[in-house]
């Protein structure tokens, strides 16, 4: 058998484990193993898809990134594209395949199961936003990314009292704004699932000033929206998934320099943008990826389709891959409240 592995959508540390592990597990049950280069894009166009020998994946586990490359093409917005995509993949040889990414990429796998190829999943997406699964590729990384800059911007904030305003990862959810504050020690939170207004920030900033405290670090997720801060058209373009550039939107400036405006307060804004993607996979993001890349490598052998591997009770279990992309894992509210505990 003949095994396709394609990383999608935005990368993300932890990727190459995965693409590691599922080759490893074939290649040692005596399978081939072909990777399609620069995501669904290499299933479309000739010459991106190529075999892969144990050497290509030696010493990869701890790299960033990924070494197949990704990108956002859909060809659920192609004509004829999963027609196209799945002729391509047989045209190399390519018997099943291993569609590593998000809701993005995942919903063209689910797509390409339906047509007829045999697709399993595994779960990566740094907005930790899939249903039912526990953990996704890249989570932990962008985390602990975030922690470690509001460690560092705590005591620049203390010794200038300024409000730092940091703007993550999280477009739909607030998993990596609210996770990284936490465990970074923010006194406000903003994510989309909870969303407040200029007036309630500034009042928590006013009370912090009127505690003795004259600093204030704020975590805001790149996709809130904040009424009463004035949204500029910065959006830039949406990519084939429809999903605009949020880094155009600079929530992050729009929020401090309307709490500059309003309190007075000096106001700096760090935007941690692809840092949150870049770099070594935490001993976390590296043993799941590995685990869950090696099962997804089971799962074809056994001839499974349409299914993928996730964590879930502090196990690897099996579920469609319908139910994952069925909707958005947003943040609950019990978890929300913890953070406003110490704001």
């Amino acid at each position: 058998m003949r095994i396709g592995i394609l990383t999608g959508g935005g990368d993300a540390p932890g990727l190459n484990a995965a693409i590691r592990a599922v080759a490893r597990r074939a290649f040692q049950l005596g399978h081939h193993v072909s990777g399609v280069q620069n995501g669904w894009a290499g299933c479309l166009e000739d010459g991106l898809i190529r075999e892969m020998t144990a050497q290509d994946v030696r010493g990869i586990l701890p790299l960033g990134g990924t070494i197949l490359g990704t990108s956002r093409t859909n060809p659920l917005k192609i004509k004829d594209g999963v027609t196209t995509a799945m002729r391509t993949l047989r045209h190399s040889g390519i018997d099943a395949l291993v569609a590593i990414g998000g809701d993005d990429t995942l919903s063209v796998a689910a797509a390409m199961h339906e047509a007829g190829f045999a697709t399993v999943g595994v779960p990566k997406t740094i907005d930790n936003d899939l249903s039912v699964t526990d953990f996704c590729i890249g989570f932990d990384t962008a985390v602990g990314v975030v922690t470690d800059a509001l460690d560092r911007l705590h005591t620049t904030a203390s010794a200038h009292h300024r409000v730092m305003v940091v703007e993550v990862l999280g477009r739909d959810t607030g998993w990596v704004a609210l996770m990284g504050g936490i465990a970074g020690g923010a006194d406000l939170i903003l994510i989309p699932e909870f969303p407040l207004t200029l007036k309630e920030v500034v009042a928590h900033l006013y009370r912090r000033r009127g505690d003795g405290k004259l600093f204030s670090i704020i975590v805001v997720a790149e996709g809130v929206s904040i009424p009463g801060v004035e949204a500029e058209s910065r959006e830039g373009d949406a990519d084939a998934f429809g999903h605009v550039r949020l880094a155009k939107r600079g929530v992050g400036d729009l929020l401090a320099s309307s709490v500059e405006h309003e309190t007075g307060f000096e106001t700096r804004v760090t935007v941690l943008g692809h840092l949150q993607r870049g770099g070594s996979p935490s001993p976390s993001d590296r043993i799941w990826a590995t685990r869950l890349g090696a099962c997804a490598a089971d799962l074809i052998m056994a001839g499974k389709s349409g299914v993928i591997p996730i964590r879930r009770d502090g196990g690897v279990q099996v579920v469609a891959l319908s139910d994952v992309i069925a909707e958005t894992r947003r943040v609950p509210q019990d978890l929300y409240e913890l953070s406003r505990i110490f704001s």
